[in-house]
């Protein structure tokens, strides 16, 4: 049988790598007919999938019989290309599947027993993945998922979420405290394991910094927080496959030079795509906020990314809560890719283009 791949209107395989840098939209799991026509609706052709949870009320997630609420899984082909192919009927095209839920791999990322079992359907789902015709997996290594502890109201009113370190408590989430060395032997297994996977099957992986990136939480480190250890990530198990989702709102947290980091993993080819939003303030304390009014200049970013040669799928990321919006923020969203768009049409002008 014929491996299927991505297409585009006209029934043509998609080369993703050619396409230039363009504005897409992501963050939900349930592809509904309603999210994809409004994603169209904004002039956007790109979506990736947020696989973080498990959830059996979204028709569409992909399924066998194997998944229960929790405990070991994987991803079906079938399933898989059956997401490809709904996206594709709105004209649009599926450039990642971003996240598995946690219970997936909880055991591989704390190295407890069962990992093996974990790695092997972490493996077939991967192989699936690219099987199915969709070119990119995002991951994080977050045992404790993303946290927020405050809800603030920025411009006009508008909720946004938070982190206070101040305000987390010192119970342990997983039981014990874990040191640095266990959690990066753990990633060198990960990586060891699943790469040459990614690589036979033309996927490439994605890893996503830690939210908050903060040294530990729950008594586990947060090992991806900076900028010396995104380095050490991407040359522990070279690989062309291996690169980074760019998230610049946890960068931002951070308070690390983004553009100098921009430049480094943009001149070695390892910003595969963006999350584009921004925080106020840096860890131990930040809110999101709009992408206009955060730590760093918008523009700037962007025309650096532009300019080291990126040319991948930039989503808006969290967007603040507007009046009148959904569980998704789409009216939130919809302002991003405007000011998004609005950015990169004058970038290309600016640049003769």
């Amino acid at each position: 049988m014929n491996q299927p791949s991505a297409s585009d209107s006209d029934g043509e395989p998609v080369d993703f790598d050619a396409l230039p840098m363009r504005v897409g939209l992501g963050q939900f799991m349930d592809p509904t007919e309603e999210k994809l026509r409004f994603v169209k609706q904004l002039g956007c052709d790109d979506v990736l999938l947020n696989m973080y949870r498990y959830s059996p009320d979204y028709p569409h997630m992909p399924d066998n019989e194997r998944i229960p609420l929790e405990g070991d899984a994987e991803w079906s082909y079938e399933n898989l290309v059956e997401l490809r192919e709904r996206i594709e009927a709105a004209d649009l095209r599926l450039n990642a599947i971003e996240n598995i839920p946690i219970s997936f791999y909880d055991k591989i990322m704390l190295g407890e027993e069962g990992r093996e079992e974990q790695i092997e359907h972490v493996k077939t789902t991967v192989r699936n993945i690219g099987r199915a015709g969709i070119p990119m997996f995002g991951y994080h290594w977050m045992p404790s998922g993303v946290w927020r502890n405050t809800e603030v109201a920025v411009r006009g009113g508008a909720g946004a979420s938070g982190f206070d370190g101040d305000a987390v408590d010192d119970e342990l989430t997983h039981g014990r405290e874990y040191t640095e060395d266990e959690l990066w032997d753990n990633y060198e297994y990960f990586l060891e394991e699943l790469l040459p996977v990614a690589e036979d099957a033309g996927v490439k992986m994605c890893l996503h910094p830690n939210d908050p990136p903060v040294p530990s939480l729950g008594g586990v480190p947060q090992l991806f927080r900076n900028f010396e250890n995104f380095k050490r990530a991407m040359e522990l198990v070279p690989s062309e496959n291996h690169g980074l989702e760019f998230c610049l709102g946890c960068w931002s947290e951070m308070g690390e030079d983004l553009s100098e980091v921009v430049r480094y993993f943009g001149e070695r080819g390892k910003l595969f795509y963006v999350h584009f939003r921004d925080v106020e303030g840096t860890v131990p304390k930040f809110n999101e906020t709009f992408i206009d009014q955060g730590n760093y200049d918008a523009y700037e970013i962007l025309s650096l990314l532009y300019d080291v040669g990126f040319s991948g799928l930039v989503i808006p990321d969290h967007t603040p809560h507007v009046e009148g919006d959904t569980d998704w923020d789409h009216r939130g969203r919809a302002h991003a890719v405007g000011y998004l768009n609005g950015m990169l049409t004058a970038i290309r002008h600016e640049r003769g283009e």
